[in-house]
């Protein structure tokens, strides 16, 4: 069996890579993976350090948008899981044309090559952002998409042409929408690791507006369990929706992150609320959890102090990151 893992040196591919030739995936105990990674700034080949030497893994830098690479790595795969995708939103805001072309044009090369190689299943990795915003209640898988950011907005429109392959051409595709990830290796822009890593340096963090947006919390790890699940199992042209179970204000992840470093709301600095910050993101996983058997293990308690662990022991991994990207605050 060949895997192809697109973005598989971002923070979550890496992470399901790391787990597959770790062992954790027996059905996939096999497989052959090839890592395809433009390294962007949030690419990075030393999130794959702990497996580089296994011989299982193949890695190529390269662009999704670069088709005849494409049909070159595509050779005799059987599985590709999609990762690759600009994902912050901030970014996107300021300018959305990389968004557009990875997300929306390189996702539409990907799943043409996937359906000239003759791939057995595709599963495209989205993000409950689709959505949009939600007052109360959780969202099903076949509720309307209204994006509400450059970001989401392009990722809506890779989850249709995902979608209009499968019904057009029958390329196996399946469909997963996460919530917001945490846990090793995210790159520190993102508002978990940028908290942490600022409290460590003694920084003030920024939170955006009133502090009362709500995100659910999903581990990493939880993510790609449920991931694999799809990969293994999920009925083509379905999508599933894969939640954490943990919702949080910013105001009470910003006062959970000072618990744990013994501060105060001192530290914290109030900046002007991002441009059309969706309120709420809420995703029912019944589907999945039914279908498919997956249940969250990972509770956020335990899996926020190991976050935190990791950063205090890998600041030589994310201090230059920091100083490169100018996101320290």
């Amino acid at each position: 069996m060949r895997i192809l893992v697109t973005g598989g040196a971002g923070f979550i591919g890496s992470h399901y890579v790391r787990r597959l030739l770790g062992g954790a995936y027996p059905a996939f105990g096999d497989a052959e993976v090839v890592v395809l990674d433009k390294l962007t700034y949030a690419g990075n080949e030393a999130n794959l350090a702990e497996v580089a030497d296994d011989p299982r893994l193949r890695f190529v830098r390269g662009d999704i948008c670069d088709r005849d690479l494409l049909a070159d790595v595509m050779t005799s795969v059987d599985v590709v899981v999609h990762f690759a995708a600009e994902t912050h939103v901030d970014r996107s805001i300021t300018g959305s044309d990389a968004f557009v072309m990875t997300n929306v044009v390189g996702t539409n090369a990907l799943l043409q090559a996937a359906l000239d190689a003759g791939v057995g299943r595709f599963v495209h990795v989205s993000t409950d952002e689709v959505y949009g915003t939600i007052d109360t209640g959780s969202w099903p898988e076949d509720h309307l998409l209204e994006p509400n950011s450059p970001y989401s907005a392009a990722k809506a429109g890779s989850d249709l042409l995902a979608r209009a392959y499968q019904r057009t051409h029958g390329l196996p595709v399946c469909i997963t929408r996460c919530s917001n990830n945490y846990g090793p290796y995210q790159f520190p822009e993102k508002v978990l690791p940028l908290f942490i890593t600022n409290l460590m340096d003694g920084r003030k963090v920024p939170l955006y507006g009133d502090g009362l947006n709500v995100r659910d919390w999903l581990h990493v790890d939880d993510h790609c369990r449920g991931i694999q699940l799809v990969a293994e199992s999920g009925t083509p042209g379905e999508i599933y929706n894969i939640g954490g179970g943990t919702e949080l204000t910013n105001r009470e992840l910003t006062e959970r992150l000072l618990a744990e470093f013994g501060l105060d709301f001192s530290v914290v600095e109030q900046v002007p609320d991002r441009k059309g910050h969706d309120r709420r993101y809420s995703v029912d996983h019944t589907k999945i959890t039914e279908e498919l058997g997956y249940a969250p293990q990972v509770d956020f308690e335990t899996g926020l102090r190991d976050t935190i662990a990791w950063y205090r022991n890998n600041r030589a991994w994310w201090e230059p990151l920091k100083e490169r990207a100018a996101v320290a605050r």
